[in-house]
């Protein structure tokens, strides 16, 4: 049995603590993110990629002004409280920057630039306003009320919209592909700038949507789409990795 802390004396196990996690619906997440480091570090070596010992050094003075360990004492008494060795705290900055570097290699400029090119298409995005209410026949009047008056679409979302962005006359904003369900996406992409659309209703018909489109967006590599290539990149690149080794959880 391993204590990891104690409350009033009264000691707390290492398995009661991970039993928590799972019981949170915390474990699951700290583990794949444990294992895609684990991936990363293994592919970084295996691809032949240096980590220096003066990068490892860097990285260790960095941790330590982060922390306030300004003396070697200071850390030492740290990592002895957290029972880590200092072979351990070593291995664990050489690893996270073998970590590093290999996803910065799979999400280069490069790489992000041709997955674009061949993916163009995902990216195409739009701009957006709903209005969001609770019945059929709301929907269906505000439509028609719409259809009249247009321009009224900020006031009725303002007024009538039960959806969190009420408060801003129904705007949502851009939106990828692959942000809204499959049935409305296909419609909303398909759409011309000013077209009304829906209502919609959701799973359960409880709530009802109506968009206006703003605007479209041709696909661009502008910041926020290489955010989202660098995402997809990292992702596509786990899964490959992922299908290369044996993973196992007890």
């Amino acid at each position: 049995m391993t204590t990891i802390v104690k409350i009033d004396g009264k000691a707390i196990q290492l398995d009661e603590f991970v039993r928590t996690l799972k019981l949170t619906g915390q474990f699951e997440a700290l583990l794949e993110q444990f294992v895609r480091d684990r991936l990363a570090a293994m592919s970084a070596r295996k691809a032949g990629i240096q980590v220096s010992e003066a990068e490892i050094q860097e990285r260790c003075d960095q941790f330590r002004r982060v922390r306030g360990l300004h003396r070697a004492s200071d850390t030492n008494r740290y990592l002895d409280a957290m029972r880590v060795s200092l072979e351990e705290f070593e291995a664990f900055i050489t690893d996270s920057l073998y970590q590093e570097k290999m996803l910065a290699k799979v999400c280069s400029e490069q790489a992000a630039l041709g997955y674009f090119k061949l993916n163009s298409p995902k990216f195409d995005s739009i701009e957006v306003s709903h209005i969001v209410l609770d019945s059929e026949a709301k929907a269906k009047e505000m439509v028609a009320v719409l259809g009249d008056d247009p321009d009224s679409f900020d006031e009725m979302a303002r007024e009538h919209s039960i959806a969190d962005t009420r408060e801003q006359g129904g705007v949502i904003g851009k939106v990828l592909r692959g942000s809204l369900r499959a049935d409305v996406e296909a419609k909303v992409f398909n759409a011309t700038t000013g077209d009304l659309l829906g209502p919609f209703a959701s799973g359960d018909r409880t709530a009802f949507e109506i968009f206006l489109v703003n605007a479209k967006n041709s696909a661009r590599l502008d910041e926020d789409t290489a955010v989202e290539v660098r995402r997809l990149l990292r992702e596509d690149w786990f899964r490959a990795r992922a299908q290369e080794h044996v993973i196992e959880a007890n």
